[in-house]
């Protein structure tokens, strides 16, 4: 069912509006069983001219709805509508875009993951062990902070997003995952290994096209955390 402003005609407006004419026509009413979307209950029915009526605020009430009147129209807004779901929130507008709450904690995941790569390519330079203890503090971090970013998600850009913290995530792991296995091996890692690493590359441009959108406020994918 389309929910939308009811214009009342001038023999609706008569009928409901008119005190004489309903008593006239009361003679003519007859108790039905009305079911609306799931709502019975008895109205009285007018019959005229071959169509039915019945009174609206009665009609209102069966329906759970709210009634008003704005000059010449009534608007019945029926429950789970738009308009009733804009007047349960005070009149204001769904919020779209990327939240400041999901920025907020977006922000403090990126910053463990720039930690967790910028430690990771500093070992590597400097021909330090890659060990599973750091590793695992860099991974347990951004794994409760990703679940919070998950909870602060509220908008369909939100949750675009957090797919894409959740790759970068994945990414690093990926990335970090070589490095321990050689360290548990002792195989010998290259200082340069990680220069233009494509997945270190995807990471970094991710990061970049994160930024970009918490600065805006508004999601964009350019392919970056795919």
């Amino acid at each position: 069912m389309q929910y939308k402003r009811l214009g009342i005609g001038l023999t609706l407006a008569l009928l409901f509006c008119s005190p004489f004419l309903v008593l006239t026509l009361a003679g003519q009413q007859h108790p039905r069983t009305l079911i609306l979307n799931g709502h019975s209950g008895e109205l009285a029915v007018v019959e005229m001219g071959g169509h039915s009526y019945v009174e609206i605020q009665a009609l209102a009430q069966l329906a759970n709805a709210s009634l008003s009147f704005n000059g010449n129209q009534v608007l019945l807004t029926l429950p789970g509508s738009p308009a009733d779901s804009s007047a349960a929130s005070g009149g204001q507008p769904a919020p779209t875009g990327l939240t400041k709450e999901f920025i907020r904690a977006a922000i403090e995941e990126m910053s463990i993951i720039r930690e967790w790569r910028s430690t990771l390519t500093n070992a590597v330079q400097r021909g330090y062990p890659v060990t599973e203890d750091w590793i695992s503090r860099f991974r347990d971090q951004a794994r409760m902070s990703l679940r919070l970013v998950g909870v602060a998600a509220t908008t369909d850009s939100d949750r675009s997003a957090f797919q894409l913290l959740t790759n970068v995530f994945n990414n690093m792991n990926k990335l970090s995952d070589p490095f321990l296995e050689a360290n548990r091996t002792r195989t010998y890692i290259s200082h340069e290994a990680l220069n233009n690493h494509p997945l270190d590359q995807r990471i970094l441009n991710c990061a970049h096209s994160l930024a970009a959108m918490a600065a805006s406020g508004q999601f964009m994918d350019d392919g970056s955390c795919h």
